[in-house]
């Protein structure tokens, strides 16, 4: 993967995870429904985990080509 590559995943990892604290910490109007937007704060932090992780693998690797 490229540079450029790896910067966006990172970037939509960070911009997902500013997202998922949102829905974690959102409360709703509804009785009963403390914090209705919960699990999917868990599927976006997921998600930018992914990416993260599949950047930083494809960093690696391509840096250890280098040496």
């Amino acid at each position: 993967m490229k540079f450029k590559a790896e910067i966006i995943l990172l970037v939509i990892a960070i911009a997902l995870f500013a997202v998922s604290t949102f829905f974690y910490s959102y409360e709703g109007l509804a009785q009963g429904f403390d914090y209705p937007y919960r699990i999917y704060a868990f599927s976006f932090v997921g998600c930018g985990s992914v990416l993260m992780v599949t950047a930083s693998i494809s960093y690696s690797k391509r840096s250890k080509k280098t040496i």
